[in-house]
């Protein structure tokens, strides 16, 4: 009996550190992507939008500064003149922004594979936004791009069983063919 308590005890253990060092969560707000319904609602029903982009200022800063896109003023003219199209092509850019930051992070982050996990992850979810404005073969182009640039990644396997080394080449080839769907936005 003493040895069966021991073996669910290790068994419970190994279970518990293998789901630890398999999160894959991409824990934390993302700013740009909460305000998304708000701002589409203001510029749409004509609100006063001017807390909600104070609340991005860092992050849109930061992607005009890093990512050459201008997107505060023409956010905000947007807004003001009801502009919900305009509002939504320019929110894409930055979504589009957001992207490139992610993965090239990812790139310089090749030989930690979770880091570099993360940050694929996060982009998916920038993407997912922007997929409805592509057409259908870009919208295909696009998620084959991001597999490829998350099987680029490798793999740790389990207990190293099944590693896969990171592709550094196949990474930046993925990263550019997405880029390029991404491109007209």
């Amino acid at each position: 009996m003493l040895i069966r308590a021991g073996l669910i005890t290790l068994v419970l253990l190994a279970t518990m550190g293998q789901a630890q060092a398999y999160s894959y969560a991409a824990a934390g707000k993302e700013p740009l992507i909460d305000a998304r319904e708000q701002l589409l609602t203001a510029a749409s029903e004509g609100q006063d939008a001017s807390a909600v982009l104070a609340s991005l200022t860092e992050e849109l800063t930061y992607l005009e500064q890093h990512h050459k896109v201008v997107l505060q003023a023409p956010l905000a003219e947007a807004i003001k003149n009801k502009d919900a199209a305009t509002t939504q092509t320019l929110l894409n850019r930055a979504y589009k922004a957001e992207i490139e930051r992610r993965l090239e992070g990812a790139g310089q982050n090749l030989g930690d594979y979770q880091t570099a996990k993360v940050l694929v992850v996060k982009s998916k979810r920038f993407l997912d936004l922007i997929l409805p404005s592509l057409s259908e073969a870009d919208r295909k182009a696009a998620d084959q791009a991001l597999a490829k640039v998350l099987d680029a990644i490798g793999n740790p396997g389990v207990f190293g069983v099944g590693a896969k080394v990171a592709d550094e080449k196949a990474f930046k080839a993925a990263e550019q063919d997405l880029m390029a769907v991404l491109a007209p936005l």
